[in-house]
């Protein structure tokens, strides 16, 4: 069984106030919903490694947009600092994106590319794919459909036509004023 995350994290403990917003779009550039949470104040921060890298994706003031492309295998998450700088772009491989009780989701199919500011490309989670796959949890045909999606995106970025990326911040003042 694949792992449905949802745009509004409200399992997430860590976020101890938040603000939220979402909305669908639809225009030339984009189909589908995006959300904005604001996390006000977090019970601590939140920093990842990659090779020699810190960053920080979480404090009090961050801001993360999601992105759900209807009728894509993908799913992206931008994290903006307290200070509206984008700090990564986590662009999640999944098998559908969708909505349940009014909330945008997305079914995880474990790979992941992180795309950092400095245009660094980092592939993620490659062994939980490999295991999902072992275990039974996917067949073959989702394994190959995640490996072809992040081929493609990550031929998409250093092309510089993965346009999600581009609309970050225009997703993002979309969503600000509606934070509730």
């Amino acid at each position: 069984m694949l792992k449905r995350k949802f745009g509004d994290r409200s399992e997430w403990k860590r976020v101890l106030k938040r603000k939220y917003a979402q909305t669908y779009l639809e225009n030339n550039e984009f189909k589908g919903y995006i959300t904005l949470l604001n996390t006000i104040k977090v019970t601590e921060p939140l920093s990842v490694s990659y090779e020699e890298k810190r960053v920080r994706i979480v404090d009090d003031g961050y801001m993360w947009l999601q992105q759900f492309p209807l009728n894509e295998h993908h799913s992206v998450t931008t994290m903006f600092d307290a200070n509206g700088e984008i700090v990564q772009w986590y662009i999640d491989i999944c098998l559908c994106n969708g909505v349940e009780n009014g909330i945008p989701w997305m079914e995880d199919l474990f790979l992941d590319v992180i795309l950092l500011p400095s245009g660094e490309i980092i592939e993620k989670d490659a062994e939980e794919l490999e295991d999902a796959l072992s275990k039974g949890m996917i067949d073959t045909s989702l394994y190959e459909l995640a490996w072809n999606e992040m081929k493609k995106i990550k031929r998409l970025i250093s092309t510089d036509n993965f346009n999600l990326i581009k609309l970050s911040n225009s997703h993002k003042r979309i969503l600000f004023n509606n934070l509730k």
